[in-house]
């Protein structure tokens, strides 16, 4: 990867441990992004990267696609992922860590994560629908603004995916089904393995409610992996609910777990991931606010602790 000499600090010049991320890494991705925004296309160029798999079949993936969607809650703080050094430094942390595989993220996160170096040898997963907007009315209509497929093939980026709410009240729900087919057949057409993440909802006092029984779970299963023409490259993302012997039956598609929102019993959480991974078709979790930002500040224990249930001591 080569840069030109007004971009003194290249990529690799800030690869370092993701503790030494510090106040000048964050002033060169600044001025890059000013001056020579072609340092991050040549970081994305350059970028080593590995095969879905593994050694092992089992992927523990961190997110942060949420700001996007203007969803920046953890607790009671409602602007905790607003800082955005501190979000890309969280991430770099993490992905340091043995057993973390990649990052799910929109595009701007991603690019400053390929210029500070921290994707080398990590799965990068693109976020593509984030329009529709927590707390708004048009939650349901979550068009596509994120990564296209086109970009994504480009870039290297190694999966795609979507947020598909199914709200069987909501007039914009078949438009959301429509766009998520689309979805599915762009990126098969592409080789790109793409994740829906469908939830069956409802609006209860003027916001969207996600539906948490194994019934509903199921039955968002049921109508996810029907989309599309093909469902050669379709995963799925999925909340840990009641009975998920009996919901991982509804389907054979690939499966990552979703980590949702910050527990108050961190302890049943991970208890409730564990028993889950060892089912048929899961083949790890998918993590954000809730390991980026732990209840009792200990970021490095809090992903140690779940890339240890994806892959097991003896393999991190």
């Amino acid at each position: 990867m080569s840069t030109d000499s007004s971009t003194a600090a290249a990529p690799a010049t800030h690869s370092a441990a993701p503790e030494h991320l510090d106040a000048e890494a964050f002033a060169a991705l600044r001025q890059v992004r000013f001056t020579d925004p072609g340092a991050i296309t040549r970081a994305w160029n350059g970028r080593s990267r590995r095969t879905l798999a593994g050694t092992d079949s089992r992927l523990f993936i961190v997110a942060a696609d949420h700001p996007a969607r203007g969803a920046m809650k953890v607790g009671e703080d409602a602007l905790a992922m607003a800082d955005r050094a501190d979000l890309v430094t969280r991430l770099a942390t993490a992905l340091s860590r043995p057993g973390v595989d990649g990052v799910l993220a929109t595009a701007e996160i991603l690019d400053d994560l390929a210029f500070l170096g921290h994707l080398e040898d990590k799965l990068v997963v693109g976020s593509m629908n984030r329009g529709g907007l927590a707390g708004s009315s048009f939650e349901i209509d979550d068009r596509f603004t994120g990564h296209t497929v086109a970009q994504m093939a480009r870039d290297g980026i190694d999966l795609a995916k979507t947020l598909l709410r199914i709200n069987l009240d909501d007039p914009a729900t078949p438009a959301a089904l429509e766009a998520n087919a689309q979805a599915v057949n762009a990126c098969a057409e592409a080789n790109l393995p793409v994740m829906l993440e469908p939830f069956m909802n409802e609006w209860v006092d003027g916001r969207v409610r996600n539906r948490l029984t194994p019934e509903a779970v199921i039955n968002s299963i049921g109508i996810a992996q029907g989309l599309g023409a093909t469902s050669t490259h379709t995963w799925l993302k999925i909340p840990v609910v009641d009975d998920m012997e009996r919901v991982m039956a509804a389907t054979t598609l690939p499966t990552l777990l979703l980590g949702g929102e910050r527990s108050n019993d961190p302890e049943a959480t991970f208890r409730s991931w564990e028993s889950a991974l060892g089912l048929p078709g899961v083949r790890g979790l998918v993590i954000g606010r809730s390991i980026l930002y732990p209840a009792d500040g200990d970021l490095v224990s809090a992903v140690d602790r779940a890339a240890e249930l994806v892959h097991g001591q003896e393999r991190i």
